[in-house]
């Protein structure tokens, strides 16, 4: 008979997973500008509402929460997916395959980093296609990419020509990305890139992971959505069917909006606490293959880098010897100050 510590385990994971599940699926994920180019005014007025900013710090809440009870639950939450573990050795090789394969259709498709940012908008837009493109040849072939990581973030705020500072920051999740692949890169004489990182190289690169993959989550909430509501009206005005409020017979679209908004931070702040990986990676990535049913090929090579990024969290949330690893948050260092040694005598 199981514990009672066992059953209040398995009733949290139950729980949470159920309280995520409920979440709005499709526009949590799909990006907009992927598929409007059109230009949309900011409307923070939309975000500073009584009951989007209600929603937003119910979310800041049960993310705090599902930190907490995923101290309590323990690591490996989800028992059966232990299995996954054997892949853990294999899974920069594995990231690295998802940057390249998204980068180098991103170059085929003309297009740079999303597929919002047409390549034809930058400068030298010949150049930025074949770089993008032999970069992503580079990451897929696995051979020394420490390098072709360096390359790719000094080449990212040549995004900045075409969408500005909004969509650099958007763009961190292939940052985030590409800091993980620099502080453990897939080992050059292991078997298909096995490597097996020190904790500490494995603690540094998935809190780097983690926080920027999280971060671009959650500026995409506000420039997509919260901030910008002109856009997400936009797109379900062509799509009407990503409004799943209407099938309980609520058809309050700026509702949704705001509602969606709010879960895409909650998915941002849960990969940031990287607590409960497991449950939280199998939970985000419904609403993140649900929308490949209506945008196919786009939302696909635009989340490729996330899919890879779910991977890594779960594989490594699933092995006893890196779950810690995935949800560890630096502690603030106590401040020291030195003090003169009152009981040595004074010299006068």
């Amino acid at each position: 008979m199981p514990s009672a510590r066992t059953v209040r385990s398995a009733t949290a994971v139950l729980g949470g997973a159920a309280v995520l599940a409920l979440a709005p699926a499709a526009p949590a994920s799909a990006h907009e500008k992927y598929f409007l180019r059109d230009g949309y005014a900011t409307d923070w007025s939309f975000f500073f509402s009584p009951i989007t900013l209600t929603l937003v710090l119910l979310v800041v809440i049960a993310a705090a929460a599902w930190r907490v009870v995923g101290r309590r639950v323990g690591h490996v939450e989800l028992k059966p997916l232990a299995r996954l573990a054997g892949l853990a050795p294999y899974i920069p090789r594995l990231l690295a395959i998802h940057l390249g394969v998204s980068l180098l259709a991103l170059a085929v498709l003309g297009q740079f980093l999303a597929p919002s940012i047409e390549l034809h908008h930058l400068p030298a837009s010949t150049v930025l296609g074949v770089l993008e493109g032999a970069l992503g040849v580079w990451f897929i072939s696995g051979i020394n990419i420490r390098p072709a990581t360096v390359v790719l973030a000094l080449v990212g705020p040549v995004s900045l020509f075409a969408i500005g500072p909004v969509g650099l920051l958007e763009s961190m999740n292939i940052v985030g990305v590409a800091a993980f692949l620099f502080l453990v890169p897939p080992s050059a004489t292991g078997r298909y890139g096995a490597v097996t990182p020190s904790r500490d190289e494995l603690r540094r690169a998935l809190l780097a992971l983690r926080v920027l993959v999280g971060g671009a989550l959650i500026v995409l909430a506000f420039s997509e959505k919260l901030a910008n509501p002109g856009l997400a009206r936009a797109i379900i005005a062509q799509h009407s069917q990503l409004n799943v409020l209407g099938l309980f017979g609520i058809h309050n679209v700026d509702l949704f909006i705001r509602i969606a908004g709010a879960t895409e931070i909650l998915f941002g702040l849960l990969v940031i606490s990287g607590a409960m990986p497991q449950v939280a990676v199998l939970v985000a990535a419904i609403p993140f293959n649900l929308t490949l049913l209506l945008f196919g090929t786009t939302e696909l090579i635009g989340h490729l880098p996330v899919y890879g990024v779910f991977l890594a969290l779960l594989v490594y949330g699933s092995a006893a010897r890196t779950a810690p690893d995935v949800s560890y948050l630096p502690k603030p260092r106590a401040k020291t100050t030195r003090v003169a040694d009152a009981a040595s005598p004074s010299v006068l």
